[in-house]
């Protein structure tokens, strides 16, 4: 987190947090590397978009819960987003077009938290942002996902449940398997 985030935030009178999301598929499992940018919030200008880093978040209603670490576990978030105009099914119907069945496992999604006051000035009028300086490096740690499975689609939602990426089913740490064969002289004492 960088300094200026953390005096903000203990500031009398700190400024809004923005949450934002990108969700980016991959040429392997999905068949085209393409990163979609998203924010469940409001913004002052009419289409709703907002500009941070120089990348372009459209508003579009998502909710996303279950951040939260607990002793011993990671954190499984669900994403739950709008499906009313279609969206998010064309999405899968691409991927699918392209892939056998793929329905956006594996894909990215990171979760980026950031201060109104460090937006880009491009979202105020005039052009000013009236509650800071823009920074594009003040930011929160960044919270890297990878959707595990669909669990919801419906006509008005799309639900994905996420996982960390080393939470997923067959994925080992440090990408191989240590056994005791390959390290004989582990558990053996010496009197």
């Amino acid at each position: 987190m960088s300094s200026s985030v953390i005096s903000d935030i203990q500031s009398i009178n700190p400024s809004s947090i923005i949450e934002l999301f990108t969700l980016t598929t991959t040429t392997a499992l999905h068949g085209s590397a393409t990163t979609y940018r998203f924010h469940a919030g409001s913004s002052l200008n009419s289409n709703g978009e907002i500009v941070w880093a120089g990348n372009t978040y459209q508003r579009f209603p998502v909710q996303v819960e279950g951040f939260k670490y607990q002793k011993g576990q990671l954190p499984r978030p669900t994403l739950t987003v709008s499906n009313v105009l279609g969206t998010i099914t064309s999405i899968l119907i691409t991927v699918n077009e392209t892939t056998t069945g793929n329905d956006l496992t594996g894909a990215t999604v990171t979760r980026i938290r950031t201060l109104a006051k460090f937006i880009d000035a491009v979202n105020f009028a005039g052009g000013v942002n009236p509650y800071g300086t823009p920074d594009p490096n003040a930011e929160f740690p960044q919270e890297i996902y990878t959707i595990d499975r669909k669990s919801q689609e419906t006509r008005e939602v799309v639900s994905f449940e996420l996982a960390a990426p080393i939470d997923l089913a067959g994925v080992r740490a440090p990408k191989r398997q240590c056994t005791r064969s390959e390290f004989p002289s582990i558990g053996r004492i010496k009197i």
